[in-house]
């Protein structure tokens, strides 16, 4: 996937769904739909980053223990 991911999590499941159609419509195992596959798991990645994006620490609060193993 050569294009640029959007950074909002709306966007990214509409691209995401249309990815999914297009795979859906084509042989199982073709070029299209090994594209189309990659494809969504790149999405799936920049989804995955926007959720665990570290959130700023609360003012007044404490910042959080590290976990083990980190």
């Amino acid at each position: 996937m050569t294009k640029s991911l959007p950074d909002n999590r709306p966007a990214l499941l509409e691209l995401h769904a249309e990815a999914r159609r297009r795979r859906d419509r084509t042989p199982l195992g073709g070029p299209e739909y090994r594209e189309a596959c990659e494809e969504i798991a790149a999405i799936e990645v920049q989804i995955a980053r926007i959720e665990r994006a570290p959130m700023k620490p609360i003012a007044g609060q404490p910042a959080p223990a590290p976990k083990p193993g980190a």
